[in-house]
């Protein structure tokens, strides 16, 4: 039996992971004609590929650096000062996590474009001017801060204060003991999360394709070349170029990063008495509160201008957006919410029955299982999808266009969250009652569904909650596939943003968020009632 889920498990990885990167890379070297590396060597020296290549480079740098940066300030505000509003700032740490890829940048251009309320009405600044560059870092900061946030949060946790009231104790002051102590025990974490940020700033197609206007990148490149010049060679060719930099910075957070650790617990844990008091607290609440203040706006404005007649023309309250979205797009709103409900109990249970395999079972292959689950995530969107094109967009796997496919790729590129969170907690639980279930004369499966399972029902939740947030918010990995009878909501919201239709694309917006948070509050509440002899008789 277990023989035979390990093949099947390895099947799937090998058809819907593996071979689909395998067949972008043929086109992108070969194209339609084996051996012909004259076009592709014409398609790299473009002055379009390096362009794109060097402004994605460029606003991947730039984004790092900033987003890294305020995530750190928020994290050490929350875990080392005494600031008021701690739980409202964590709030808001991870909110843009959650929220659909583009709303930042809509709600951009509603208040500093070229009609913008701060910059058009209340500024009186004509024309103003917010696509491009420096917006691009703006929206692309404040999405991909949280992740820095998170994990720098976490390692400033877990820091034994002693050793820096140890130095205050001998007179040092509040930045000498960061310089010093703080700084060089948080750093390879620090560096985790550059690496983190700079992947997904340099593979985001999201904000590019509504705010980049002439500041293209590697990303709508690869796009504008299958949609708009119907050439997938060429798109292809993009898509393998901005895998380059992804993955090696992937690799090196994975096995360097990774495994640079200072150990500062060991032993008896020492009461958490670092001094949260002083000047320094007061500049950072001024700065949190700017940005939380800053989040809210965006995140309002989006919300508010989904019912208002024209924004920036007509402030008049109506529900037109919401009308016409009911009566137009309610097909795509009923397809979303289905395809998230198929694939994300998938995704989960998929989740850690693999994880299960890699830490309890050992069998050939084990590693080369571990690296197929994790390559298709560690790739940016745009590139599976195209992929996906490449692979199954003929006989015999026709599949794009179909439902089939989507559900696909949702499990198959959000499994590996899941994965590492069943991985994480089965390392941390021994095997005695396994082995007691079966000598008592379980079966594995039996064992498995009464035993592990209820025991690793947080990394379960861990996964569906992601799987949900990322299958009701997935943009560039789904574009390429969908089609008039399974389009999806993002899809939607960005072809009435290409339109103009900002008050539509808001009605979108504020019910996609409304769904995700009222589907992330019934998955908390039973990851956390449910008892152990509850999820056993499930």
């Amino acid at each position: 039996m277990v023989i035979v889920l390990i093949v099947v498990i390895a099947v799937y990885f090998g058809v819907f992971a593996l071979y689909p990167l395998l067949k972008l890379l043929f086109v992108a070297v070969f194209g339609g004609d084996e051996g012909d590396l004259g076009g592709l060597i014409t398609l790299l020296s473009s002055d379009r590929f390096l362009s794109a290549f060097g402004n994605s480079i460029l606003l991947g740098l730039a984004t790092t650096a900033v987003a890294t940066l305020v995530g750190f300030l928020f994290a050490y505000a929350v875990t080392r000062t005494n600031v008021p509003f701690k739980r409202f700032f964590d709030v808001v740490g991870v909110f843009p996590i959650m929220a659909p890829p583009f709303v930042l940048a809509l709600a951009l251009i509603l208040l500093f474009g070229r009609n913008g309320t701060i910059t058009h009405d209340l500024l009186g600044i004509p024309n103003s001017e917010v696509f491009g560059f420096h917006g691009l870092v703006i929206v692309q900061t404040l999405s991909y801060f949280p992740l820095a946030y998170l994990n720098l949060k976490g390692v400033l946790e877990s820091l034994d204060s002693s050793v820096e009231n140890a130095a205050m104790t001998l007179g040092a002051g509040r930045w000498r003991v960061f310089r010093t102590i703080t700084f060089p025990l948080i750093l390879p974490t620090l560096f985790s999360s550059l690496l983190i940020v700079f992947v997904k700033a340099i593979e985001d197609f999201g904000n590019p394709i509504v705010l980049g206007g002439q500041y293209n990148t590697l990303a709508v490149e690869a796009y504008l070349q299958i949609v708009g010049r119907y050439d997938t060679r060429g798109g292809a060719v993009m898509a393998m170029a901005l895998i380059l930099p992804a993955l090696i910075a992937f690799v090196i957070q994975k096995y360097w990063a990774e495994r640079k650790s200072y150990v500062t617990v060991s032993g008896k844990p020492s009461q958490d008495t670092v001094a949260r008091f002083g000047k320094s607290a007061i500049p950072l609440f001024i700065f949190c509160l700017g940005v939380t203040v800053f989040v809210l706006l965006l995140y309002g404005t989006v919300i508010a201008s989904s019912f208002v007649k024209i924004w920036g023309i007509s402030y008049e309250f109506t529900l037109e957006h919401f009308e016409y979205m009911l009566s137009t797009g309610m097909d795509t709103v009923w397809t979303t919410l289905l395809l998230a409900a198929i694939a994300t109990p998938i995704t989960g249970l998929l989740g850690v029955v693999v994880a299960y395999l890699l830490v309890r079972k050992k069998f050939m292959g084990k590693r080369a299982l571990e690296v197929s689950t994790a390559l298709i995530f560690a790739v940016p969107g745009i590139v599976v999808g195209i992929s996906y094109i490449a692979a199954f967009n003929s006989p015999p796997m026709l599949l794009t266009g179909t439902a089939i496919v989507l559900i696909i790729v949702f499990v198959t590129r959000n499994v590996p969250v899941g994965i590492e969170a069943g991985i994480n907690s089965l390392r941390q639980i021994g095997t005695s009652m396994e082995e007691a279930s079966m000598s008592l004369g379980a079966s594995g499966f039996v064992t498995f569904r009464r035993v592990t399972l209820p025991l690793i029902r947080s990394a379960l939740f861990s996964g569906l909650i992601y799987a949900f947030v990322k299958a009701m918010t997935s943009i560039s990995a789904v574009i390429f596939l969908v089609s008039a009878g399974w389009n999806l909501m993002t899809v939607s919201i960005l072809s009435a943003v290409d339109q103009s239709r900002f008050g539509d694309a808001a009605a979108y917006c504020t019910l996609l968020i409304a769904i995700v948070l009222v589907a992330l509050g019934i998955l908390k509440f039973l990851s956390t009632t449910l008892t152990t002899r509850e999820w056993r008789t499930l």
